[in-house]
């Protein structure tokens, strides 16, 4: 199969799960279709887990679906691989249909394509640090050498190099879920697939871990798609976020576009308490520069926050330029920094397009 350069890795479209009697006739039913989750269960004694969801994973970005308990992000995931059968619509991964693949192409996706990160670590007990990471490998068929040697590497790009012969049992909670990443990593997939992983760790080890995947993502360039209730973490995470609610996609953009232009009231009241200032960049407050402005005062990127902008900012007393390849595109001042933190309708930037996000 040729897999053309811009092919999304998952593709999704007009996806459904229906859980209960004659679920199929959900999405072919218009008027079912738009029932509240309440009235389809009355009259129906179906649910709609994922409704008429629809978007586009790209290669080499971190991917988040977040959304609270019941919203469907996780029953989504696992749609992607069929480890839950979709109702209705379409997934493909490079460009093949993951619906059409029988149990061997299916095994092949799940075993090599796209790994699994789950927040219960699945460890085998009785197996040390070393069997645990190198035990994909082994399902795979790979010899008992070469699969400790990949998992030794694994093991010690993960922070966990001297634990190789300690048991489960013998790990902090981070440590385990350190082992269950490795393990999945091991295999060497094209995608990460994390079903909120991190959601029983305490705060301290959780911050540790997403700091984690950050790093690995960073060095690696590896796609990732993360599933969480938490918005802090999709915000610290996420290079696009898909916010659902109900089972549909309320709205999908990136961190700065969700934050600093919700779509409805239920986005929101969803970012309300977000530190504006330390997600939106200075875009955001970017008006054109003077001649003589753009000669002087401090420089920032333009994907510096808008926080940052405001300490270089103080620091000079004048505005800051904000800089591209050596090239002013604009500048940021205190009074506009400020409205932004306030929540002043974001400025368009100066010299970029809009960015929209069709879901």
């Amino acid at each position: 199969m040729t897999v053309l350069p811009n092919t999304p890795v998952f593709s999704v479209e007009g996806l459904w799960k229906v859980f209960g009697p004659k679920s199929e006739r959900v999405p072919l039913d218009p008027e079912l279709a738009a029932l509240p989750a309440a009235e389809l269960r009355s009259r129906t004694g179906c649910t709609a887990a994922v409704r008429d969801v629809s978007f586009d994973v790209r290669k080499g970005e971190v991917f988040v679906v977040m959304g609270l308990s019941g919203s469907g992000k996780s029953t989504l995931v696992r749609c992607l691989t069929r480890l839950i059968e979709p109702t209705a619509g379409a997934i493909a991964v490079d460009g093949e249909d993951v619906r059409a693949m029988d149990r061997t192409r299916l095994r092949e996706l799940r075993r090599h394509r796209a790994a699994m990160v789950f927040q219960h670590f699945g460890l085998l007990p009785h197996r040390t640090v070393l069997d645990n990471v190198a035990y994909g490998l082994e399902i795979q068929g790979v010899g008992k050498a070469e699969r400790r040697e990949r998992a030794r590497e694994v093991v010690t790009k993960v922070g966990l190099e001297g634990m190789e012969h300690r048991r489960p049992g013998q790990l902090s909670g981070g440590q385990r879920q350190r082992v269950g990443l490795a393990r999945a990593l091991a295999v060497d997939p094209e995608v990460l697939l994390f079903d909120e992983p991190f959601s029983a760790l305490d705060p301290l080890i959780r911050r540790d871990m997403q700091e984690e995947v950050i790093r690995l993502h960073r060095e690696e360039g590896r796609t990732m798609v993360f599933i969480t209730h938490d918005l802090n973490e999709a915000l610290k995470l996420g290079d696009r976020i898909a916010l659902m609610r109900d089972g549909r996609v309320v709205q999908l953009g990136t961190p700065e576009e969700i934050v600093g232009s919700p779509a409805d009231d239920y986005v929101r009241e969803f970012v309300r308490d977000v530190p504006r200032e330390q997600v939106l960049t200075v875009r955001t407050a970017m008006r054109a520069a003077t001649h003589a402005e753009a000669g002087t005062g401090a420089a920032v990127t333009p994907d510096a926050t808008v926080s940052e902008a405001i300490e270089a900012v103080a620091r000079t007393g004048t505005p800051a330029r904000v800089m591209d390849n050596g090239r002013c595109l604009g500048v940021v001042d205190s009074d506009a920094l400020l409205g932004v933190v306030a929540g002043a309708a974001p400025g368009a930037a100066a010299g970029a397009e809009p960015r929209k996000e069709a879901v």
